[in-house]
């Protein structure tokens, strides 16, 4: 009964998710879904390629979590429209939310949207919203046992950000098995090796999110 009622759920996310890429594709808005652990520096990372890519590129955020607005708070001072969804304890976004968050959102006026899920490297993974593609943010603090741990997060994401990697000597994270362990499971996956902090790697990130708008 569990496992027919999650098709089901599934299923019918599917259909909505299906209509916001029909929407997305008729106004040539490219859709990114950001996922990753609480604490991985998903929104510290936003906030810097915000940075390179305002004026650029015209650019909205739907930011997703359980609880307060503080995350859309952070990127509303950096001048870009965004829309906060809370979750209530839900550990992802679904297609449904996203739809109805766009309704609030000036579409045509639009080249790239920027999902922010919550903060969870289980449930996100699961569920279209729709999105051209995945990006999984993983820190160094969170161990380079995570991509095996929780493969189905690694597969579906078209790159991974190895974040707070000014913190490698001090931690035992061992960056060649990640790397490793990341391209069985996704072949062609983009690994960008970032520091926020520092500044380390995020023109390579920024560059290739670019270049994903443009083609």
């Amino acid at each position: 009964m569990e496992i027919k009622l999650m098709k089901n759920i599934l299923s019918a996310n599917d259909e909505i998710a299906a209509l916001n890429r029909k929407m997305f594709a008729e106004r040539g808005i490219v859709v990114m879904n950001l996922m990753g652990s609480p604490g991985s520096g998903k929104t510290t990372l936003l906030e810097q390629t915000l940075s390179k890519l305002v004026g650029k590129i015209r650019v909205a955020v739907i930011e997703g979590d359980l609880f307060t607005a503080k995350d859309a708070e952070r990127i509303e001072r950096l001048g870009v429209e965004v829309i906060q969804i809370n979750t209530a304890g839900g550990c992802h976004l679904d297609a449904a939310m996203i739809q109805k968050a766009c309704v609030s959102l000036n579409l045509d006026a639009l080249d790239l949207l920027i999902v922010e899920n919550v903060g969870n490297l289980v449930c996100p993974a699961e569920f279209d919203i729709g999105e051209n593609f995945k990006a999984v943010v993983l820190s160094i603090t969170e161990g380079d046992d995570k991509p095996l741990k929780y493969p189905l997060i690694f597969k579906e994401s078209s790159a991974t950000v190895l974040n707070k990697i000014d913190l490698l000597p001090f931690t035992n994270f061992d960056l060649q098995s990640a790397r490793t362990d990341l391209t069985t499971l996704h072949p062609t996956i983009k690994i960008f090796e970032t520091s926020c902090t520092k500044g380390t790697g995020l023109d390579d990130w920024t560059q290739w999110l670019l270049g994903k708008v443009t083609r």
